[in-house]
């Protein structure tokens, strides 16, 4: 993917600290390091990835987010609060990416190799945009959606709805008949896990899975091998719901 023939490809990693059901969770930590390191840390493992960044916002709370990038050596845009949509196309665009890599701060399981199988699906398919959450068989928490810049100025200049700009892509699956889709689906149904961050019983267990790991965390099979082992960690955020794409 590295080479001049292939289109520039950066992951976007959207983060602040103002979440709705655990504020400041994304410098929380988890097994010694702050739950961002490790997205940015893992995503960066991906191969098919030219450069990783973190777009945040220019909410004074976000400083510390920019801290923490400037301490990786991770690139950092900062944008709309509100308006992520917009957050994404200008970051990219200063970024100068040809293919956007959309990855959230609230997935510290995110699985490299799966961020791989996506992308390359994507590019070698010539589609507009791609996901692994259309048709959801992958534990909520391994999200990859993947879309051509163009597509995102598209979206941008299209979206009208709030929940559209607050969530960056739903105007690009809305619509069909104006984008090429590709769904990427896991080999069996793992649907029933949530390895997402969004509330204290979430994080309870992604810290428990760390820990049961000793913080060296490999592919997403590793994870579900250990909750087929243990049961009663599935069982910590069973009981979550999953908030409604329209609440933001």
């Amino acid at each position: 993917m590295k080479s001049g023939k292939h289109p520039r490809v950066v992951a976007i990693i959207q983060a602040r600290m103002g979440s709705t059901r655990l504020p400041g969770k994304v410098l929380a930590e988890i097994h010694g390091r702050p739950m961002l390191w490790r997205v940015v840390e893992r995503a960066r493992r991906a191969e098919s990835l030219d450069e990783t960044i973190v777009a945040t916002t220019t909410q004074p709370a976000d400083d510390a987010i920019v801290a923490l990038c400037r301490e990786q050596g991770v690139g950092c845009f900062r944008g709309s609060e509100a308006d992520v949509l917009d957050r994404y196309h200008r970051a990219a665009a200063q970024y100068r990416a040809e293919v956007v890599v959309r990855i959230t701060s609230d997935c510290p399981l995110i699985d490299p190799c799966i961020v791989d199988q996506v992308v390359h699906s994507f590019v070698k398919g010539g589609f507009d945009y791609a996901s692994n959450g259309l048709v959801r068989s992958y534990p909520r928490g391994l999200d990859v959606e993947v879309m051509t810049f163009a597509a995102l100025q598209r979206a941008h200049a299209g979206a009208r709805q709030a929940y559209q700009r607050a969530h960056v892509t739903p105007y690009l699956y809305e619509n069909p008949q104006q984008f090429r889709l590709l769904s990427v689906t896991a080999d069996r149904d793992y649907s029933a896990y949530r390895w997402t961050v969004d509330t204290p019983e979430d994080m309870a267990l992604v810290r428990a899975v760390y820990d049961h790991l000793a913080g060296e965390v490999g592919s997403f099979d590793q994870v579900v091998r250990l909750m087929e082992r243990e049961p009663e960690l599935a069982e910590m955020n069973g009981s979550v719901p999953q908030k409604a794409l329209q609440e933001g």
